[in-house]
């Protein structure tokens, strides 16, 4: 491909994804939530072919695009226990266009495995989400919060926890002069006991494996490009076509069908940015749109006109055009210019079905 297409492709690609300029990515520096990861799979893998984002536990409504923020370390860290931590993320600059349908921060937990015997009846802890609205100081001020979230966790179990943290992001992108962080604070439950601590990733320790279980701040947005469909809609629409598709073609007047094209994003070096996939498979539309047309063309009663037309008087009208008349969507997971892992659902990037037009 000549460098000045493919720099006019990258330029569309970049505008698609609203970058200002192409990310500069040390992949070797590079980690991936496994959150992220897992919700990229579940999206690529999904049967219904929608462009929002569904996750249980969170209302994501709309939302196409998801990004992941770390906690900010600081010298406040040193100020707080396993038990009782502040974190703060730096949102960054998010496109104006984009509009907050769900955020959540995700806790990795370490399962206690053995228990003492006076410990067996505090196995349950209470997990409390407090969005700070003003700091205290020392002496002078004493803060204001406000419980935003509570979950009940069992610390023999070890699984991921998700807490909703909507309102307080919500207020930071008003004004984020007002983002002092969220304050986590976890309660025994039943005896009163003393706190099991550390089973909470919530702040850095001596484990290298820190970078994979650090708390992260998932915001859920929508870009306002997809339309939304209900799952019976689509999941109707997918029957019809399996079963247009499911007839006899014409083979001897090679008809207007679907032809591999595979788009892969390493051949031509973005898949330094790109993250998932590696490549998809768009297909593209050829072939003759002949009258009579058969039915898995889903032809236009325009279509069928000019087709009429063209056969009286070919050198005036043209014949119809195989052109792609179903699309869908694919999920791409990458990194934007300000090094924020990104998983976004684009709307219309594979031809799943092809008509004359």
């Amino acid at each position: 491909m000549p460098k000045e297409v493919l720099s006019e492709i990258e330029t569309n690609l970049r505008s698609l994804f609203g970058f200002k300029g192409r990310p500069v990515i040390d992949r070797s520096k590079l980690v991936i939530p496994k959150a992220l990861l897992d919700l990229y799979q579940q999206q690529s893998g999904s049967k219904l072919d929608i462009t929002s984002l569904y996750k249980p536990g969170i209302f994501t409504h709309t939302a196409n695009t998801v990004r992941s923020y770390p906690h900010v370390e600081s010298p406040i860290d040193e100020k707080f226990s396993h038990h009782k931590f502040r974190l703060k993320f730096n949102l960054g600059n998010i496109p104006q266009n984009e509009h907050l349908k769900a955020a959540e921060i995700t806790i990795n937990r370490n399962a206690i495995d053995k228990m003492k015997s006076d410990e067996k009846r505090s196995h349950l802890q209470r997990i409390l989400v407090i969005d700070i609205i003003r700091p205290g100081i020392k002496g002078k001020q004493e803060p204001i919060t406000r419980l935003i979230d509570s979950k009940l966790v069992d610390i023999r179990s070890n699984k991921t926890v998700s807490v909703d943290v909507l309102p307080a992001v919500e207020r930071w992108m008003k004004n984020p002069k007002t983002n002092y962080g969220i304050l986590i604070n976890v309660k025994d439950v039943g005896n009163g006991k003393k706190h099991v601590s550390k089973h909470l990733r919530l702040k850095r320790d001596a484990k290298d494996d820190w970078l994979e279980k650090q708390p992260l701040l998932f915001l859920y947005t929508d870009d306002g490009r997809s339309i939304h469909r209900k799952g019976e809609d689509i999941l109707n629409n997918r029957k019809k076509r399996a079963a247009r598709n499911g007839r006899r073609r014409d083979e001897k007047r090679e008809p207007c069908r679907r032809h591999a094209m595979r788009v892969d994003f390493g051949h031509v070096g973005w898949n330094d940015w790109i993250v998932a996939p590696a490549y998809y498979e768009a297909f593209h539309c050829k072939g003759e749109c002949n009258f009579p047309f058969p039915d898995h063309l889903n032809t236009t009663n325009h279509a069928i006109v000019q087709s009429l037309i063209n056969s009286v008087n070919p050198s005036k009208v043209p014949k119809p055009c195989c052109i792609p008349t179903q699309l869908s969507s694919i999920s791409m997971l990458y990194v934007d210019d300000e090094h924020k892992v990104t998983l976004k659902n684009y709307r219309d990037m594979v031809v799943t079905g092809c008509g004359c037009r």
